[in-house]
């Protein structure tokens, strides 16, 4: 469970200028263990920052993306020197990186936060809808889904991506639009490589957090309007003892 939400690039760059265009080459490694079938070796050449030619270790050859890059990748599919050293840098770049970046980076990971609210709904096909927030999580994958009575939802749901908060943290927001059904049980299933186990989180429809927060804050505002009144009546009462009357004729 653990390693299938994890993910790491190693980027190796070069970089090189000629007659006023900016061209590199940019080399990744992307992974999720350390087993060799479990990682990708991609190097992609630039030239004025669009991507033309890709080599890609699941592909097993180049491929161009304009009218120059398409012929320079036929002619190095054409070499069978050149493809025998891409496909061997799969081995000569990641292989030798990626159990020293597995053991400090990958292996560490801070477990999630969740919480669910309540929102109006998007759409007029459903009349409610609850939004499962995902907090302060690391490394950045992480698959976040509904259950209702026990059965994965399939439809009606939205997520964004994860989104950094810049301090190597992320969130995530998935919406669930339903129609409420009584004595229903709705929760937000989470799996990430810092839990043993998904994470559930079942959904308390006894009040939604907005009504809460309106209940709160008008019984805050009835306490002090009562403390004020009293606090005036108060005062307004030990005037009217210290008040002198003086008879008129």
């Amino acid at each position: 469970m653990a390693s299938s939400f994890l993910c790491l690039s190693l980027l190796f760059i070069s970089l090189r200028t000629a007659g006023g265009f900016m061209c590199y080459d940019l080399t990744r490694c992307v992974f999720n263990s350390t087993e060799v079938k479990d990682f990708e070796y991609v190097r992609s050449w630039y030239c004025n920052k669009l991507e033309t030619i890709r080599f890609d270790s699941s592909v097993g050859k180049f491929v161009g993306y304009n009218e120059v890059g398409v012929k320079q990748a036929e002619a190095w599919n054409n070499d069978p020197a050149e493809l025998a050293t891409r496909r061997a840098d799969k081995e000569r770049y990641c292989q030798r990186n990626i159990g020293i970046w597995n053991s400090n980076i990958l292996s560490k990971s801070v477990s999630p936060t969740v919480r669910i609210q309540s929102s109006a709904a998007s759409s007029g096909h459903h009349p409610a809808m609850l939004v499962c927030s995902v907090y302060d999580f690391y490394p950045k994958y992480i698959k976040v889904s509904w259950l209702r009575d026990g059965e994965e939802v399939t439809s009606d749901v939205t997520s964004t991506e994860e989104m950094a908060d810049g301090d190597w943290y992320y969130q995530i927001h998935s919406h669930l639009e339903y129609t409420p059904r009584s004595g229903e049980k709705i929760s937000c299933k989470v799996e990430h490589a810092s839990l043993k186990e998904p994470l559930i989180t079942d959904w308390d429809p006894s009040m939604p957090e907005s009504e809460r927060n309106k209940l709160a804050i008008g019984a805050s505002g009835l306490i002090l309007g009562l403390i004020l009144s009293l606090a005036g009546f108060i005062y307004y009462k030990r005037k009217a003892r210290g008040r002198i009357l003086v008879p008129t004729n």
